[in-house]
């Protein structure tokens, strides 16, 4: 199929170059339908305008800001959404209108969508279905899924949470995993001179992490293992990229067990340097929980692992077991026990050979079920299924 065919537009909080998984997801998606007749409505964030400049979609910021002093806090995000949203869909070709999530977005969207006659698609990602709770916001989420013409699940987790706890037609989910770019992340990157600016030498051991600095995703619990791993003779670090509201509890933390020096926050890494860190670790890792509803609902970041040719640990909440697979591409534990982290951890730094196995066995895995040809092919299909 043309690409250039699928004129669309995609209301989402989220986009690069704001870190993270989803914001990856959408951005690859995107590209992949289109160019300027493809519209993103987003907030404006640091660094947005020299990375719009490349974009070959046509992106629109906005400040997207709760107001404490309003009621809703959101209630002028929805709006500007909305207007903006609206004028585009008027004014262009546009043949189907997408949601990053059901709240703020999917509400929005569905009013566009609803006012323009087009199809409306919401992603739902696992994670935030479980965490509001069931008062107002709970019923308004329901309300945009279940009025979504599709609704695209990143996991098995997430397609069941759907049909059981928010009720939605089983036949207007389509269950589509995440992917990695194969080609960007990819083994043998150059890498040494990122191990040696955090003073690394060839010998010692790295444990990568990526993904926002919160509580649910186990970091803290991989600061807690090390001394475990230290007292095996193991000369391991534990590099974590990412930013996020957790920064001062995990520092504090290290400091409390006494790895400050094995333990580095690399903040933010540029695009070109970030599949270089998975090449520099041995392992990642991401033992994530739940915490009071909130979980994982894929991990984008573990198929990024495998693709570069490295094993994954993964706590065995959320919809994790659809992006590893346990004892083959990597090791699902108990992200709440800090035991059964620090073995899983040592299990693959001790073991070069199992490490190098598993990770191969992860790339293939990527290249077999996680391409972008394979999910763009869909994501054409819902456009054209209305």
């Amino acid at each position: 199929m043309n690409k250039d065919s699928f004129p669309c537009l995609l209301l989402t909080e989220i986009f690069l170059p704001t870190s993270g998984g989803t914001a990856v997801l959408f951005d690859s998606d995107f590209r992949e339908l289109g160019g300027k007749e493809v519209h993103i409505v987003t907030a404006a964030v640091p660094g947005a305008k020299e990375f719009d400049q490349s974009h070959p979609n046509t992106i629109h910021r906005l400040g997207l800001k709760r107001h404490a002093w309003l009621k809703p806090e959101s209630a002028l995000m929805y709006m500007k959404l909305f207007f903006r949203s609206l004028g585009i869909a008027l004014t262009r070709p546009i043949k189907a209108v997408f949601a990053g999530r059901a709240l703020p977005e999917g509400i929005t969207a569905w009013a566009v969508a609803r006012l323009t006659r087009r199809p409306v698609i919401i992603y739902a990602h696992g994670e935030e279905l479980t965490g509001w709770g069931r008062g107002k916001k709970f019923k308004a989420m329901c309300f945009a899924l279940r009025h979504a013409d599709w609704v695209i699940a990143n996991s098995d987790f997430t397609h069941d949470t759907l049909v059981e706890l928010i009720k939605v037609n089983p036949k207007k989910i389509v269950t589509l995993y995440p992917i990695a770019d194969e080609v960007r992340f990819r083994p043998d990157l150059p890498c040494e001179d990122l191990r040696e600016n955090i003073g690394l030498t060839q010998e010692q051991k790295l444990i990568l992490s990526v993904g926002r600095l919160q509580r649910r995703k186990g970091f803290d619990n991989v600061i807690r293992s090390l001394p475990a791993l230290i007292e095996q003779g193991l000369d391991v670090h534990y590099a974590l990229i990412g930013i996020g509201e957790d920064h001062d509890y995990l520092t504090n933390l290290a400091a409390e067990l006494g790895v400050t020096d094995r333990v580095h926050f690399l903040g933010h890494v540029s695009y070109e340097d970030l599949p270089r860190w998975y090449n520099a670790c041995d392992v990642f890792a991401m033992p994530n929980r739940e915490i009071d509803g909130d979980t994982e609902g894929f991990g984008l970041v573990y198929l990024e692992a495998a693709a570069t040719c490295k094993p994954s640990i993964t706590g065995n909440s959320g919809g994790t077991g659809s992006a590893v697979s346990h004892e083959e591409t990597g090791l699902r534990v108990n992200g709440e026990n800090v035991g059964e982290i620090a073995a899983a951890l040592s299990r693959y730094l001790t073991n070069p050979e199992l490490c190098e196995a598993t990770g191969r066995r992860g790339r293939e895995r990527v290249l077999a079920e996680f391409t972008q040809n394979r999910r763009v092919e869909k994501l054409e299909s819902l456009i054209l299924q209305k």
